[in-house]
């Protein structure tokens, strides 16, 4: 039974976000017996960035069998890069299959959280009054979910239909329309092969190019599916296969010549795909590949043959009410403008208005003005017994991201253990820990593909790469099987009847 609005609820582990990365770390708290939590989730269901994206040509570039949980295997995915349905899908499918659903509270965004330090618990409040009382909290919100709106002129004056991609109007009718893509990243290069066909004319705007690389289209038969499900080990050797050559790809992100050498093989992509010169230079970015994410598609660069798709380079000078014009003074009618524009990464920027405070007086506004920083992309000083998923330094440029959220999950139920084994009343990272990881992380970084001096997401606007783990994901995961006490502070609880807060093993109490 759902709470009623401004009341209060103690829990012993809040998590927040209810996408990949929370529903991992409940289905595993359930697993080590802890059913004392809740889920936080400001949507109407689960699935996060699954649930929202649902535009034209919506799909992962992760191959399906290795962008799901190890323990929760799907042996009929239908192709290798399954679309956004199959996934929102699975991640039903799971909910389901492990009873999630009680400890969710959907249309409960997160306004602000607190430390309170006497006590040993977060003070987490809601945007609808609510306040959850939690020993623990996870903040499993994840980096995508803020979709990032230019600051274009006269943008808000516009008459036309606008939205962003992750946004997506499906009631609104493209057949026949003059549709302005503004922007070339991961979603547009997805979604505008699907609308081209559809509009009577498209022109995609274009900032910077990215390197588009060959899309695998096999689908699974059913003799593979139904061999996959009759025998679970070819599908764990076929899962260990494709994460095995996907790890193979991180050679040339350390490897800058490499990925140099690599890239002639993209650009005869483009040569191959585009019939005009002139569009092929304008599609050929000018970085090392790698440097900014690689997107794969067979179907992007095509599209520009197309006689109603135009390619847009000059710069946007200005948005009327109905129509676009360019710097060169060109004016382009149209009806509807789609944002391609991605999502706001950076926490410094899309938590302006989350409060969140820690220990002797810890803001993380203050803590992360340079760059946000975590340890193991998990902890932050200063901000006991609270852990991140898919924190600062854990985006992949090669594999999948759910085997990192899979062992940070692993390292927090490790985190709790120990807490319990020490009787301490929280844990803290110490800042030397923190500060000497952060230094070896960007160490790496300097000698990678990602810092030859292009401007992409993974950094912050000043430059500094917050967002990338530079190394093999196998170190990731051989650097969380364990938590090192060293690098820790355990602070016991007080003594004294009533005034340690054992762990319980109840639901979540509301009073």
């Amino acid at each position: 039974m759902e709470p009623k609005p401004g009341r209060t609820t103690e829990t012993e582990v809040a998590i927040v976000g209810a996408g990949f990365g929370g529903l991992c770390m409940a289905i595993k708290l359930i697993e080590a017996g802890r059913k004392d939590f809740v889920i936080l989730e400001k949507g109407a269901d689960v699935g996060g960035t699954w649930r929202d994206n649902s535009y034209p040509g919506a799909a992962c570039d992760v191959q399906s069998h290795l962008y799901s949980y190890s323990f929760a295997p799907k042996a009929d995915w239908t192709q290798r890069y399954a679309g956004w349905r199959e996934i929102q899908d699975y991640i039903l499918d799971v909910t389901e299959r492990y009873r999630l659903r009680p400890y969710i509270r959907f249309g409960q965004e997160v306004s602000g959280a607190h430390f309170l330090q006497d006590e040993g618990r977060w003070r987490i409040e809601t945007r609808g009054g609510d306040v959850i009382l939690a020993r623990h909290w996870v903040l499993a919100s994840g980096p995508l979910h803020v979709p990032a709106i230019p600051d274009l002129p006269g943008l808000s004056s516009f008459k036309g239909k606008l939205f962003h991609s992750a946004q997506w109007d499906h009631g609104y009718d493209l057949s026949g329309k003059a549709v302005a893509s503004i922007g070339t990243g991961g979603s547009a290069i997805q979604y505008v092969p699907e609308i081209a066909p559809k509009v009577k004319q498209l022109h995609v705007f274009q900032r910077t190019p990215a390197w588009v690389i060959p899309r695998d289209t096999r689908r699974y038969s059913d003799f593979r599916k139904k061999l996959f499900a009759a025998v679970p080990l070819l599908r764990k050797l076929h899962r260990a296969r494709l994460y095995w050559s996907n790890e193979s790809r991180v050679w040339p992100i350390f490897n800058p010549a490499l990925a140099r050498t690599l890239q002639k093989l993209a650009e005869m992509f483009i040569r191959s795909q585009v019939k005009d010169p002139a569009l092929q230079r304008k599609l050929t970015p000018d970085y090392t590949i790698g440097c900014k994410r690689v997107l794969i598609s067979n179907a992007y660069y095509p599209t520009f043959n197309r006689a109603n798709v135009e390619l847009v380079t000059d710069g946007i000078r200005e948005i009327r009410e109905h129509s676009i014009v360019t710097r060169d003074g060109v004016e382009r009618p149209v009806d509807c403008i789609i944002l391609g524009t991605g999502f706001v990464v950076d926490p410094r920027v899309y938590m302006r208005g989350f409060a969140l405070s820690g220990r002797d007086g810890h803001e993380i506004a203050r803590d992360w003005a340079r760059a946000p920083e975590a340890f193991l992309g998990t902890t932050v000083t200063g901000y006991p017994n609270m852990f991140q998923l898919v924190g600062p330094g854990t985006a992949l440029g090669h594999n999948s991201i759910i085997f990192m959220i899979e062992a940070q999950v692993h390292y927090i139920l490790d985190c709790l253990k120990q807490l319990d084994a020490q009787r301490a009343l929280y844990v803290d990272v110490k800042p030397e820990v923190q500060r000497r990881f952060n230094d070896e992380v960007q160490g790496a970084l300097k000698h990678s593909v990602w810092s030859t001096g292009c401007k992409s997401w993974y950094q912050t606007a000043e430059g500094i790469n917050f967002t990338m783990w530079p190394w093999s994901t196998w170190r990731f995961w051989l650097r969380t099987r364990k938590v090192r006490l060293a690098d820790y502070e355990w602070v016991p609880a007080p003594a004294g009847p009533g005034a340690a807060r054992p762990r319980a093993k109840a639901a979540a109490r509301t009073s």
